[in-house]
């Protein structure tokens, strides 16, 4: 299998473009369909480095230019103009640097998340209502769609548990960030006595697995239980065993979807994320970075939070990689998490 490494270069990038094109043409690729799929998913991520960056630099030729103009007569009239040309390439830039630290084997892939509360009964029960609550709508700011595999409601408030997944390129890239223990501090508002209280949640991000990577789930290690689902739904829900858990005997991995209708699309979606998880464990043990990678060996407990977010008696929300700190703790809540992101992935540089 031809396979080029290159470096992030763009004329560097070009010669390595113009070797796979000049490949491409060859009877021997074209003759194995696996060598030609290869050859042709390196070129696009090539041209998905060469095309931003290429763009970046005949901006900044323009605004080069541009600057000039102030110089003239009456050039000031351009100066707000320039600015935000400015002030937009500075973002564009901030958004390429960012892609570029997205260079793991399944920062591309979309992501499954999923959500434990921790001990605490109702309140860390509604910090993970609210946790999910934000990654949706990070999702949703970011164009990515979003379909819930399991949600289990809460007896009072809040939601026992909840997975999903999030598709669009680079999801897991981005949402592999927020594993670990998250820790809010506020005033319950279930303790009649108004006392603060301290929750803990935790949030598991596996890489959902291309159809080309292959694990092998064999019958006899897996258990499917079938049994009727326990939110809303009506009739069908009451009356029909679409709901599906599956057990993988050898790992102890268990996976449950009760979101869909049908019992074979709610069997589908959790072998799915069956197979994501397995491949997840086998990739980690591989590499042995099994700590930190998701944080689900980790006590949902005091002192192995990754990030606090405190209500009250101030308002602050800190990542304890980072340091990263934000005082717009609402605005964090609401899905605004790129700047936490961005913070975790240059420290992995």
């Amino acid at each position: 299998m031809i396979r080029y490494e290159v470096i992030f270069d763009v004329e560097k990038q070009k010669e390595v473009l113009q070797k796979i094109e000049k490949d491409l043409s060859s009877e021997e690729v074209w003759a194995s369909p696996d060598m030609l799929k290869e050859l042709q998913k390196q070129r696009a991520d090539i041209l998905e480095n060469i095309t931003p960056l290429e763009s970046a630099l005949k901006r900044v030729s323009y605004l080069r230019e541009s600057v000039e103009i102030l110089d003239e007569d009456e050039g000031e009239i351009f100066y707000e103009e320039i600015r935000k040309d400015i002030s937009g390439l500075k973002a564009y830039l901030d958004d390429i640097e960012l892609r570029l630290l997205l260079s793991g084997e399944a920062d591309k892939n979309n992501a499954i998340v999923t959500i434990h509360p921790g001990a605490g009964g109702v309140e860390s029960q509604d910090w993970a209502q609210m946790l999910m609550r934000m990654y949706l709508r990070w999702a949703e700011m970011r164009g990515y769609k979003t379909e819930m595999a399991d949600l289990q409601i809460g007896d009072e408030a809040g939601i026992k548990g909840a997975t999903f997944t999030v598709e669009g390129k680079y999801a897991y890239g981005y949402l592999k960030s927020e594993a670990g223990i998250h820790r809010l501090v506020r005033i319950s508002p279930f303790d009649a006595n108004k006392r603060r209280h301290t929750s803990f949640a935790a949030v598991l991000v596996y890489p959902e697995i291309e159809d080309n990577i292959t694990v092998e789930l064999k019958d006899e290690d897996l258990k499917i239980d079938t049994f009727r689902s326990s939110g809303a739904g009506g009739q069908h829900v009451n009356k029909v065993s679409s709901a599906v858990r599956i057990t993988h005997i050898p790992t102890g991995i268990i996976v449950a979807c009760q979101s869909e209708r049908s019992q074979l699309r709610n069997k589908e979606l959790a072998m799915k994320i069956v197979r994501s998880r397995i491949y997840d464990m086998t990739l980690k043990s591989r590499e042995k970075k099994i700590e930190g990678f998701i944080g689900d060996k980790k006590e949902i407990s005091w002192g192995n939070q990754i990030r606090s977010y405190t209500l009250q008696p101030y308002r602050l929300v800190k990542d304890h990689r980072s340091n990263l700190e934000v005082g717009d703790v609402d605005s964090v809540l609401d899905g605004k998490i790129d700047t936490f992101i961005t913070a975790y992935l240059k420290l992995l540089r």
